[in-house]
């Protein structure tokens, strides 16, 4: 299997030699697995490898799951970084979801550890059922295209996934034949949240009721996705250039508000307004990534109005779809505006 790693790991360009990976490490097969493989790689890849283990203080097993972490790091070598922190606690505080929360916190953790190693990339081990599983879940919630892809290989050229086109059954046989002996979660197994019904009951119900080889099917569907999806992309930022006014941080000060506006996009709306409808959905995402290096809290019915507040070429009238942006139709052009707060 290790070649196998190595050849996601070389077709999608994830690592190069003398890179300097910290891996988050949960002490269940995936981790571990990609841990040891890692490791195994790590002269021929010429790395350096650094493990980062969050203890999320949720279930009982995790002080014993972070003791086995860190005796598995120190038998192979391989120096090993851990947090303990009450995540339940701090979901209640900050209003966010337990599994919101528990992403935050590893997340924020990685890059602490990253910046303390001078490393380069951040590993995680999601594997190929998890991309299967993302999809589903994306189909239910109604995704577009993009959601079809699943997970993506390596994000922003520093956050990689080498076990993605692994599966579970071949992870688990792997730890299994190298008596890796990780520690299983059991929750896991709990039909609480809306990843495990989808792993425990939609995908075994769909191998058993329509396609055995459903995770193969929907793989096959996540690499149309992607070209296609890559495609548009390519579209959308040409066209974006294309019509894109000005980009900068000027400040501009508004009649009605007598305020100055800096980081400011603004685009020509007869441009707009005569555009394809798909492709005018992706450019205002594409903008609103531009100016705030994210889409968070847009959804479909914020592009569907802005869209409208475009097609009806109203001056002065603007939308605010979340606190971090505004969007402005005047004097024939759409301004998108960061950062503002109104009146």
């Amino acid at each position: 299997m290790k070649n196998k790693i190595l050849h996601t790991i070389k077709k999608y360009n994830l690592i190069e030699n003398g890179d300097s990976i910290v891996i988050g490490v949960s002490g269940g097969p995936d981790s571990i697995c990609l841990l040891d493989v890692l490791n195994e790689l790590k002269e021929e890849l010429d790395l350096k490898i650094f493990v980062a283990h969050i203890n999320h203080m949720i279930r009982k097993e995790a002080d014993e799951e972070t003791e086995y972490v860190k005796s598995f790091c120190k038998n192979i070598g391989v120096e090993c970084f851990t947090k303990k922190i009450d995540v339940v606690k701090i979901a209640k505080e900050s209003k966010m979801g337990t599994e919101e929360a528990g992403r935050k916190i590893r997340y924020d953790f990685f890059e602490e550890v990253l910046k303390n190693t001078n490393s380069n990339k951040i590993a995680t081990a999601h594997n190929n059922n998890d991309k299967v599983e993302t999809i589903i879940m994306n189909i239910l919630r109604g995704s577009g295209i993009s959601g079809l892809k699943g997970l993506d290989p390596i994000r922003e050229n520093k956050f990689i996934k080498p076990l993605i086109e692994t599966s579970r059954e071949e992870i688990e046989n792997y730890c299994e034949e190298n008596k890796l002996n990780p520690r299983i979660d059991k929750s896991n197994n709990e039909n609480i949240y809306t990843r495990n019904k989808v792993r425990n009951c939609v995908i075994p119900y769909i191998k058993k009721e329509f396609n055995p080889n459903i995770l193969k099917t929907i793989n096959r569907l996540s690499e149309v996705a992607t070209e296609e999806n890559e495609y548009l992309n390519s579209v959308t930022q040409k066209t974006f250039d294309e019509i894109c006014v000005s980009s900068e941080n000027t400040a501009v000060t508004h009649d009605y508000t007598h305020k100055k506006i800096n980081n400011q996009i603004v685009l020509d709306l007869k441009k707009f307004n005569n555009l394809e409808l798909v492709i005018k959905r992706r450019l205002i995402l594409y903008t609103i990534n531009e100016l705030l290096g994210t889409t968070e809290g847009i959804e479909k019915v914020n592009i569907d109005d802005i869209i409208k507040l475009c097609n009806n070429n109203i001056g002065n009238k603007f939308l605010k779809p979340t606190k971090n942006i505004k969007i402005l139709v005047k004097n024939k052009k759409i301004f998108f505006t960061s950062n503002y707060d109104l009146p």
